[in-house]
């Protein structure tokens, strides 16, 4: 009887642990991949090509780290300057740079990569 019980609420966290995510707006990336939950905020969509063409404009510098640049990857504390993300874009609280030839959004308190601007 204690076994069944013990199933059945592990089965019924299992359900319930997507939904929630799913609910919050977040994604959660594969395990094996970034080991992290990483916000889905930054550039709407819509919004992205006209952010792209201002990022290439700005022409800023190009930083090479190793590995590959990907959502949920930390980029490393030095050697990368991070620019403001003008309000227009409506990803403000982030900033963006450009590391091993992508535009990347990232979380300026942590570091991660949010979003790879196409």
């Amino acid at each position: 009887m204690r076994k069944s019980a013990l199933v059945l609420a592990a089965l019924a966290a299992a359900i319930a642990v997507p939904a929630a995510a799913q609910a919050q707006g977040i994604i959660v990336r594969d395990g094996a991949t970034t080991g992290m939950v990483v916000d889905d905020g930054g550039i709407a969509p819509d919004l992205q090509p006209r952010f792209r063409e201002y990022v290439v404009q700005e022409n800023v510098p190009n930083y090479t780290v190793p590995g590959q640049v990907m959502v949920g990857v930390t980029l490393p504390e030095m050697g990368v300057t991070y620019y403001d993300v003008p309000q227009r874009y409506g990803a403000h609280r982030y900033r963006y740079s450009r590391v091993n030839d992508n535009y990347v959004l990232v979380d300026p308190q942590t570091r991660r990569v949010i979003q790879v601007i196409e």
